[in-house]
């Protein structure tokens, strides 16, 4: 990777700025992370709503994924959009972030492959065709192996993609101001995208243009049922986490975006986002609407400008918002110690994800409880 110089971004970045309707007072974006809080049965409670309610001063925060229905969840005390439960426990969540100045996208995620009948109620996770995920999976008795998947039947395809424009409007109906579809990561439209877990022969496979349909059409669908103004979309190209094996990185995504590009979309998301790299200029360069930008940082800590370095290289290459996750998750209030070069809250990984309660969630002290 070259080292791209900086320019003078670094006022932009706490700058204000417009995404489609929602006014955002900086352009710094909480990435969606999952933490496994959520009740058994996938309703946000409290906790929830504490913690996001500590982040509000994000420019935009787009909560954690969601599942649109019972065979996408992938990990125990997952949340979910897809009944009034769910509805009400997320409307917990927004008027507390809304209390506090914030704005939230919700992510809709379904899991694909990456699930285990011990997660959804015996039910076998759905796949583009059964390619089974080459890793275990947790369970609420521990890691089990992952199952071989059933590969979606034509019903299977347009029952999902109605889930996915229902739970939109769920989500508009527990007051976020928008939903980002997650075609990233592993999850099932990335399953879909990529050639190793996508071996379909119908409309839905083959080349670059058939695996694409799948998240073309989930997205407009969702925007048909909310509006594409309210819709992000969120990319991960080349990335091979969750046994991802996409083959034609470098053809697939001038596909998918060729697609999208005829939606008027709030924004499109590229996780690990690096502008040295010729596949994130193409990407800018096709892409009109709004770019959402997440650096490559360390895995095994946060940088001790918390990633400010590397998110002014990402708007001086033309990216709109930057999204930050484990600094986020550590520094409740994020945008003021990057504004003012104040010290950081390291990340405490052991309590990450599948052990609940405050602990390493909402006990992460402001500067102002420091002092």
């Amino acid at each position: 990777m070259t080292n791209t110089p900086v320019t003078s971004t670094a006022p932009r970045l706490f700058e204000s700025t417009r995404l489609g309707n929602l006014s955002l007072p900086n352009r710094l974006v909480m990435a969606p992370m999952t933490r496994n809080r959520a009740d058994d049965d996938g309703v946000p409670g409290p906790l929830m709503a504490e913690y996001y309610a500590q982040r509000a001063t994000a420019g935009l925060i787009v909560a954690e994924a969601a599942t649109p229905n019972a065979v996408g969840q992938t990990y125990p005390n997952i949340p979910a959009i897809y009944d009034e439960a769910h509805v009400a426990g997320w409307r917990r969540v927004t008027e507390a972030v809304a209390a506090a100045g914030g704005r939230m996208f919700l992510q809709v995620q379904h899991g694909g492959r990456i699930g285990h009948p011990d997660n959804n109620g015996g039910r076998t996770p759905l796949a583009p065709s059964p390619v089974p995920l080459p890793d275990t999976i947790y369970t609420p008795t521990g890691h089990q192996p992952a199952v071989t998947p059933r590969g979606m039947s034509p019903d299977d395809i347009r029952a999902t993609i109605a889930d996915f424009a229902a739970a939109a409007r769920n989500a508009v109906a527990a007051g976020f101001a928008g939903v980002e579809v997650h075609s990233a990561n592993g999850y099932l439209l990335h399953q879909f995208l990529a050639q190793g877990t996508n071996h379909r022969t119908d409309g839905y496979g083959g080349d670059a243009h058939g695996r694409v349909r799948f998240t073309v059409e989930v997205v407009r669908a969702v925007a048909d049922a909310i509006g594409p103004e309210r819709v992000g979309v969120r990319i991960s190209p080349g990335l091979t986490v969750n046994g991802i094996q996409e083959g034609d990185t470098e053809e697939i995504y001038p596909a998918l975006l060729s697609a999208l590009s005829e939606l008027p979309l709030a924004y499109l998301h590229v996780v690990y986002a690096d502008p040295d790299q010729p596949l994130f200029q193409r990407i800018r360069e096709d892409w009109a609407g709004t770019l959402i930008a997440n650096p490559v940082l360390p895995r095994d800590r946060i940088p001790a400008d918390g990633g400010r370095r590397e998110a002014e290289r990402l708007l001086a290459a033309g990216a709109d918002l930057i999204s930050l996750g484990r600094p986020f998750l550590a520094n409740p209030d994020l945008v003021e110690r990057l504004r003012t070069g104040a010290p950081l809250n390291p990340v405490r990984d052991q309590y990450l994800m599948y052990v609940g309660g405050e602990t390493g969630y909402t006990d992460y002290p402001t500067l102002a409880a420091a002092r």
